[in-house]
């Protein structure tokens, strides 16, 4: 078992708050000190209470799934020996209601652009293989349906 955790932070700056008219720019710090600027998405609390040039849950929810696959597929690939020399995924989610009738991410759609190096070209059912086996070994995709537990602290 390996656990993972971040801290997310955000604070008032002097907004009213109650009004519903503050900032939602806050910040995600990782293991290692890294830190991102983060904010709900524009499309769902309108500008200037939202940032543009923020990651916003949605966006980190869509780059997880693509880069949980690629770095399952370059695993994969070199093992076969495949010489991969770029990969670039141009990956997109679409949020809308679901069967529930609640907004979910419904679909995520990766666009994975991989370029080849070497002599050992893959055919392209080799290339939708290693692209099948890297989403069936993707710990992000296989957790899609996890279960999300709440245990607030009081103080």
């Amino acid at each position: 078992m390996a656990k993972y955790g971040a801290t997310i932070a955000w604070q008032r700056h002097g907004e009213t708050f109650i009004d519903n008219r503050y900032s939602r720019v806050h910040r995600w710090t990782f293991d290692g000190g890294v830190e991102v600027r983060a904010s709900s998405s524009s499309h769902v609390v309108p500008l200037p209470y939202s940032a543009e040039d923020a990651v916003d849950p949605e966006e980190a929810f869509v780059a997880s799934l693509s880069s949980c696959h690629m770095l399952w597929f370059l695993s994969i690939a070199a093992k076969l020996g495949f010489c991969v020399n770029s990969y670039t995924d141009a990956a997109e989610g679409i949020m809308e209601k679901n069967a529930e009738g609640r907004l979910a991410m419904t679909v995520v759609t990766l666009r994975p652009h991989v370029v080849f190096g070497g002599e050992k070209q893959p055919s392209l059912s080799e290339l939708e293989a290693l692209h099948h086996r890297a989403h069936e070994e993707c710990f992000i995709a296989n957790s899609v349906k996890t279960e999300v537990r709440c245990v607030p602290v009081l103080g």
